[in-house]
């Protein structure tokens, strides 16, 4: 089973997930910006987003139906995936392929994404990066708390403003795996 926690950047995705591995230790953690890094060393990125890479799309759903599929664990990926037709491309991929998907959405208001993102610090030995890192964020809040309206069917959308505890308890509950 592949656990997908979406929102936008600055909604708690890596937070919440950290939290579901302390729960269950066995589940492997997958986190699709990877394999986008992996490519930009490699081939040019359409519009800086290497979400808009096919390749990538494919890549990470090869690569989390094998995790699921090889070591038969439930497979953790925080990725904000907000485009319709590239969460299609994943999750249609993977339920072809019989790997059950279960999708999450952290719903968070464009004020608090506005202030966590000012607030965090990924590469606090490069405020150059940290900074590219905010504005990128930022410059995709209403984009992300847009794609609300447009999610898959089967998404289950959370309050990410709820507490990181609460939320684990949520999804585990809605998972299967309470």
């Amino acid at each position: 089973m592949i656990i997908w926690i979406n929102g936008a950047f600055g909604s708690g995705k890596t937070t919440l997930v950290a939290e579901l591995h302390r729960r269950l230790p066995d589940a492997l953690v997958l986190d699709p910006e990877h394999v986008g890094f992996l490519l930009r060393e490699i081939v040019e990125v359409p519009g800086g987003d290497f979400q808009n890479i096919p390749l990538w799309r494919r890549q990470v759903a090869s690569l989390a139906q094998g995790l699921a599929e090889e070591y038969g664990r439930p497979v953790l990926a925080p990725m904000t995936v907000v485009r319709r037709q590239y969460a299609d491309e994943i999750f249609g991929a993977l339920e072809k392929a019989g790997v059950p998907v279960r999708h999450f959405f952290l719903d968070v208001s464009a004020a608090v994404l506005e202030q966590r993102l000012h607030e965090r610090v990924l590469m606090p030995d490069d405020p150059e990066r940290d900074e590219a890192a905010r504005r990128w964020g930022k410059a995709r809040i209403a984009e992300c708390v847009a794609a609300v309206g447009s999610l898959r069917e089967d998404t289950v959308v959370l309050d990410g403003e709820l507490p990181t505890a609460e939320l684990a308890a949520l999804v585990l509950e809605r998972a299967g795996l309470a």
